[in-house]
């Protein structure tokens, strides 16, 4: 579930968009919500900075910045952002979805669509309508349809005893307790929610505890907070173990991230979940301290 929002915000069309193909940027918040809805027209959510999540029924979307959320025609979800955000919706008509997944997903967002996202973003609100722009609007959607799809970065559970566990790390993720304790405190076994985590999650508890970590740093280093700081905000003994789980998931570093590098997804590899990790080997800092990986 979301937290509590401070910020309620409309979807700002309701019945029809202004052009078969519109991009529009947004800046929210820390704290905003924009409510259930469901529009006739497909839309892909991508986050300049901070993070955006998408919740549907039984799925919850979450991407770093090499990664959008696409959304198909007539999908319920429900948007919102803990920090402060950046991010656009790019909505497509549906007659113009064929070559689009028929799925909500996340797509990998690779130089070429980043540098369109870009260029379309540097442009004033609402976008000018011209020839230039349609042609470029139409480009995006095909190498959106042609992006790899991956699954939520960082998946949630149903689950009676894992949702609680997640839900607590979510709130203090730099919360170092073994999955051990953390079952004896669910009243279950470490090797019931390590099962549990596989069949939910897709990957391991350490992996999923990067990765909610990774996401916790985006908007503190996107605030200009050091990385030492963030490292102990986050429970890591020492930044150079931050610093190697950083790049091992993300595929630069923390600095590197905040000066607005993002690895190409060349450099990414995907695990049976759609993970993301980057093609290095992990750093002995990060293996030295795998409790607070």
């Amino acid at each position: 579930m979301p937290p509590p929002i401070k910020n309620l915000r409309q979807p700002p069309y309701r019945d029809s968009l202004p052009a078969p193909i519109h991009f529009r940027t947004a800046h929210n918040d820390a704290a905003t919500s924009y409510p259930w809805h469901r529009h006739a027209w497909g839309e892909f959510v991508y986050s300049f900075s901070g993070v955006m999540e998408v919740k549907l029924a039984a799925h919850h979307y979450l991407a770093p910045p090499q990664y959008g959320v696409w959304l198909p025609p007539e999908v319920e979800h429900l948007g919102w952002n803990q920090h402060e955000a950046v991010h656009c919706s790019l909505y497509i008509a549906k007659d113009l979805c064929a070559a689009l997944p028929q799925s909500p997903c996340a797509l990998t967002v690779s130089p070429l669509l980043r540098a369109i996202l870009d260029e379309l973003r540097a442009q004033h609100e609402p976008l000018p309508r011209s020839d230039a722009n349609d042609r470029l609007l139409r480009v995006l959607v095909d190498q959106l349809a042609l992006a790899p799809r991956a699954h939520s970065y960082l998946p949630n559970s149903e689950d009676g005893l894992l949702a609680p566990v997640l839900r607590a790390l979510e709130a203090h993720p730099g919360d170092n307790r073994s999955l051990a304790e953390l079952a004896r405190a669910a009243n279950t076994t470490e090797r019931t929610l390590a099962r549990r985590c596989q069949s939910d999650l897709g990957m391991s508890f350490a992996e999923w505890r990067q990765r909610l970590r990774v996401v916790a740093a985006l908007p503190r280093l996107q605030a200009g907070q050091k990385v030492e700081s963030i490292a102990f905000d986050l429970g890591y003994g020492s930044a150079s173990a931050f610093i190697a789980m950083f790049r091992r998931l993300m595929g630069v570093t923390p600095v590197e991230f905040r000066k607005g590098i993002v690895a190409p997804p060349d450099a990414i590899i995907q695990g049976r979940s759609g993970a993301v990790g980057a093609k290095t080997e992990v750093e002995i800092g990060c293996v030295h301290e795998w409790r607070l990986c």
